[in-house]
């Protein structure tokens, strides 16, 4: 692979993390031995490390391509306060996700929830944040005032026909997920649930868009009913119903650097081009000709760095580890940032819902910092834009979209004097040489035998990350726990006992298909809380 092409120069900075027992850099024209070259140091990199750690091994290396840790895990500095200093807000990942499953939910902050005694039913996120004392704000996502372009108009009803249509839905989905028919989009679902938004109703679309697109960031027309109704259930039927926006000021990667300083022992920067890999190793190239030789190798590049042929595999990667990565979609979600000198939208509501007079999706959610319990008194406002929209916004200058939204808010608040933002700020997530999008999606049409092929090792690389979930992909708890998957699989084969984190044998790899059957099978899952919940390969 060259990740040289990720940027169109010779050189690429980044971070070599290293484990207690790995050798220091070699001198040109040489190359360090290590017997686990990790990919990547985000959420998935990291759990990885860890999990090789927790079993003794210690001889490997975590190849970052920023000068950071933390991956799609980003914070920056926005924005005032009165003493001079800036706020923190998350660029990608912002919410712990899925919380409260046995202990009830609406605690006003995360480390107010309990503690239990089964560990199944806590998500692991949640438990990093408690023991890393992570700031965060519950969410309400039923706190919604509602606008169009002729200001503020009530079409909160629509909610509530929209949720009796998903629970039907939901039946549909779960009569699907039994009987192995043939799998529809969430759009084609909802229909047969009882929504059906005419599109001219921009009030329903935005509902619609709402409640169906910002889950996935995707359009419901392209996402699997099937698969986007397993992920919520894995994630809120096991785990809980709620989410909480982090509003610490050291920000979500705090928990991820927390964990790396238990077991990392140096970090050095290096600049690195990528490797070939083989039945006996993979090898990862310095551009001055020094390189890191490895037994094994775990990939956890995005979904869309693999789908965008940023880095070039050698050998090439078999044609179905190739149609798997293109099969599967990568999502953007996009938040747009804006501070004021005064909170002129209502105080006390979290979000806001836009409906476009004849765009759905068109600058649709804004939603407040300032509101109480979060950053209360920043008068800062957040906009979020997915998909094509998102795509559209990224080829903006900060200028331009600035001045798209202000007219939008002008429209949603008439009679009230709302001055130009005093801080503008929004991530290009598709621009980004190491993410291309911000999570994965399951579209139309995919299978669990087309994700085992995405997550299937290729001789001794593996891959890991959030995309290689097919149990809380697009999930920051599904990097965790795929990359302690990988990890514990690896440190199995090196160490001869071949088991995987749940104890079960699984030695030599996992298994790949080289032909599809085109279905997924009906007892491919279990059930967790009336879920489903688990799925096996």
């Amino acid at each position: 692979m060259h990740f040289q092409r990720l940027l169109g120069i010779t050189t690429i900075l980044g971070l070599v993390l290293q484990g207690s027992a790995a050798p220091g850099p070699s001198g040109t024209g040489t190359c360090r031995y290590t017997t686990v070259a990790i990919l990547g140091g985000g959420m998935a990199g990291i759990t990885a490390a860890q999990a090789l750690n927790n079993q003794s091994i210690t001889d490997f290396v975590i190849v970052e391509y920023q000068n950071r840790i933390g991956g799609r895990v980003n914070h920056t500095t926005f924005g005032r306060k009165a003493d001079g200093t800036s706020y923190v807000v998350e660029l990608g990942a912002y919410w712990v996700q899925g919380v409260g499953a046995t202990n009830g939910p609406g605690k006003n902050s995360i480390n107010e929830v309990e503690n239990v005694t089964d560990p199944s039913s806590v998500n692991p996120i949640l438990g990093l944040a408690q023991k890393y004392n992570l700031t965060t704000a519950l969410s309400d996502f039923s706190s919604i005032q509602t606008y169009d372009d002729t200001g503020s108009v009530d079409y909160t009803y629509l909610l509530d026909e929209y949720e009796t249509a998903s629970d039907k839905m939901a039946e549909i989905g779960s009569t699907i997920l039994k009987n192995n028919l043939q799998d529809m989009s969430i759009r084609q679902g909802m229909a047969l649930g009882g929504w059906r938004p005419k599109v001219d109703d921009m009030a329903a679309q935005a509902i619609d868009w709402l409640r169906g697109d910002v889950e996935s960031a995707s359009p419901v027309g392209e996402s699997s009913l099937a698969f986007s109704l397993a992920a919520g259930g894995f994630t809120f039927g096991q785990f809980g119903p709620d989410n909480y926006l982090v509003t610490d000021p050291r920000g979500y990667s705090t928990i991820i650097e927390g964990e790396a300083a238990t077991f990392l022992k140096k970090m050095t920067a290096a600049y690195f081009s990528i490797p070939n890999y083989s039945d006996t190793g993979v090898t990862v190239y310095n551009h001055d000709g020094t390189c890191i030789k490895a037994k094994y190798a775990i990939c956890t590049f995005s979904l869309g760095v693999l789908q965008n042929a940023a880095v070039d595999f050698n050998p090439e990667l078999p044609l179905w580890k190739r149609t798997a990565i293109q099969k599967f979609t990568m999502g953007t979600y996009t938040k747009i940032f804006m501070q004021f000198n005064e909170t002129f939208w209502p105080k006390n509501s979290q979000n806001l819902l836009y409906a476009s007079p004849d765009r759905r999706g068109y600058f649709a959610s804004f939603q407040s910092l300032s509101a109480p319990g979060f950053l209360e008194g920043s008068n800062i406002l957040f906009a979020t834009v997915l998909a094509e929209e998102a795509y559209r916004v990224e080829r903006l200058s900060d200028h331009e979209t600035q001045a798209e939204i202000m007219v939008v808010l002008r429209q949603m608040f008439p009679g009230t004097t709302i001055p130009e933002p005093t801080a503008f700020l929004y991530p290009r997530w598709n621009k980004e040489e190491w993410a291309y999008g911000s999570y994965s999606n399951w579209p139309l049409g995919t299978t669990l035998e087309m994700h085992q092929n995405l997550r299937a090792n290729n001789s001794r690389l593996w891959f890991a990350g959030e995309a290689t979930s097919s149990q809380y992909f697009g999930f920051l708890h599904g990097a965790w726990f795929e990359g302690r998957e990988a990890g514990a699989q690896i440190a199995g084969l090196i160490k001869g006992y071949c088991t995987n984190v749940t104890g079960e044998k699984e030695c030599g790899g996992r298994k790949h298909y080289e032909t599809l059957a085109g279905t997924t099978p009906p007892n491919a899952y279990t059930v967790v809380n009336g879920w489903p919940g688990g799925l096996l390969y």
